[in-house]
């Protein structure tokens, strides 16, 4: 069971820290270059699943220790049961699950990408609400390389980048910098890495500022208004603000704006 100040012991597959409403998860196997191994994956579900029932928490920052953020998936997990589809089907169905829950969460995620990104690690960082990254950082989905194209990864990675782009990395399998990232679309901002701790700091303390239920409202019908056609989009949307605009929160803040005072939220 996690201590009452809201962190874990430092030998976790994933290290929690609660502080300021802002949760921060640092995946801790840095010696194995933070695999989405069987026991990874097990773990950034349960904490997933914690967080979205934490009302006390209004942002989540997604960070890795060591020099790599995430390899992607064990490759030695993978091969031991290559042969049974199965097994197979069932550990890329988990790690989607994974993925999904990071969308689905009420609070939004900011990837904190201090070092490499690949394959399913690319994957997280494009499952995230925002990426900021260090100059430093590379991605890649380098699954052609080894007989395996990155199709799971390639979900998340087609959605938040271009059509082409996203072909350009799963094809070549090459290592694209920082700045490729930022250009594709994969990452909101490069920072230097003496920044990137503040960098991320400052995103996840504004987002915190702000109404949960405004927060978590907003980011629950702009990922479901993405798979509509513009009239169903437009009809969610409508529905979504007319919501938002009957909660108290949204009245509060229009009343402080117009009286010039600092809005009080209440998450409701």
């Amino acid at each position: 069971m996690a201590p009452d100040n809201g962190t874990t012991p430092s030998d976790s597959v994933i290290l929690r820290e609660v502080s300021e409403e802002v949760c921060t998860l640092t995946l801790n196997r840095p010696d194995n270059r933070n695999p989405l191994s069987d026991e990874m994956l097990k773990a950034l579900q349960k904490a997933m699943e914690e967080i979205a029932q934490d009302t006390a928490i209004k942002a989540v920052i997604l960070a890795a220790n060591g020099s790599v953020f995430s390899a992607g998936h064990d490759l030695k997990e993978v091969r031991a049961i290559a042969d049974d589809y199965d097994k197979v089907h069932d550990l890329f169905l988990r790690c989607s699950e994974v993925m999904l829950s990071m969308t689905r969460l009420p609070q939004p995620v900011i990837a904190k990408v201090q070092g490499t990104a690949t394959a399913a690690g690319c994957q997280l960082v494009a499952s995230c609400d925002l990426a900021i990254a260090a100059e430093t950082a590379l991605f890649a989905t380098p699954g052609v390389n080894i007989g395996l194209f990155c199709s799971t990864p390639a979900v998340a990675i087609s959605r938040v980048i271009g059509r082409k782009h996203a072909m350009e990395m799963l094809l070549s399998g090459d290592m694209f910098s920082a700045e490729d990232a930022y250009r594709f679309g994969l990452v909101n901002k490069i920072v230097s890495s003496d920044d990137l701790d503040v960098s991320v700091w400052e995103t996840a303390k504004n987002i915190a500022s702000r109404s949960s239920l405004t927060i978590s409202m907003g980011k629950e019908g702009f990922y479901r208004q993405l798979g509509m056609d513009l009239d169903d989009a437009y009809s969610c949307t409508s529905d979504v603000m007319a919501r938002n605009m009957t909660a108290p929160d949204a009245q509060e803040g229009v009343d402080a704006f117009l009286e010039k005072r600092k809005p009080e939220w209440k998450g409701r």
